[in-house]
């Protein structure tokens, strides 16, 4: 059974449209990449619920969630802004993923530890955000994701403004964080390179279109569209 289905999926806004058709299967990592204004923030939207589409249809394991409210979507997305509670610790920050009253469980308390643990933030639990690093605030927002116990994760180029030894650090955590956890994820990112060393496949869009959707090697190697071709110069060159 194919774990998220996205079927002709159209949204207007004005002059622009965006069409997407895509498919992963549980534990997928698909980078979405392309160019600014192609759509990838849009589509994340859509999926997350934050954007209603016009047309087509979003199901997960079968499962059409896009007439859902984002709250009841099996969907947790993470953006550039890490949006935790500076009046909060990192572990109420943390544990707002189980429950949004932080009325925890047994079982909520020892997911929190694990989570505490897979991202190192356990020295630094009883810290505000303010006193800690901006590297480790993202692994604190990465942490709540997981703790709400969805199995689609989107991020929304949450690791821009990390320098790249930070950043790929943030990307192997998200790959153990997926593997332990199975979550399908759906990356947007600038940086097809970097990007790749936990992509299974690139899906480049353009247009509001994803004009190439294929295992990363191969895509980044042998693309057949010449705006990938195009793309992948200016972001090597950049």
């Amino acid at each position: 059974m194919t774990f998220l289905k996205i079927e002709h999926l159209q949204f207007r806004l004005g002059d622009w449209q965006l069409q997407v058709c895509l498919r992963a299967e549980r534990g997928d990592c698909i980078a979405l990449i392309g160019p600014s204004g192609a759509g990838k923030s849009t589509l994340l939207s859509l999926i997350a619920g934050f954007d209603r589409p016009d047309d087509g249809g979003i199901f997960v394991q079968e499962q059409r969630i896009d007439s859902l409210a984002p709250a009841v979507r099996p969907v947790t997305m993470m953006f550039q802004e890490n949006n935790l509670f500076n009046h909060l610790t990192i572990y109420q920050n943390i544990a707002l993923g189980c429950h949004p009253g932080l009325k925890l469980t047994d079982d909520d308390y020892e997911l929190i530890e694990g989570a505490l643990k897979a991202t190192q933030l356990g020295a630094l639990r009883s810290r505000k955000p303010a006193d800690v690093s901006g590297g480790e605030r993202q692994r604190a927002a990465l942490a709540r994701c997981v703790c709400q116990k969805r199995p689609l994760l989107l991020l929304d180029e949450p690791f821009t403004g990390l320098d790249p030894r930070l950043r790929a650090e943030m990307h192997d955590l998200v790959d153990a964080l997926r593997k332990d956890h199975s979550l399908t994820v759906i990356v947007v990112s600038h940086l097809p390179g970097e990007i790749a060393r936990i992509a299974d496949t690139l899906a480049f869009m353009h247009a509001g279109t994803i004009q190439e959707h294929g295992p990363t090697e191969a895509t980044l190697t042998d693309p057949k569209s010449s705006d990938l071709r195009e793309y992948l110069r200016f972001t090597a060159s950049g």
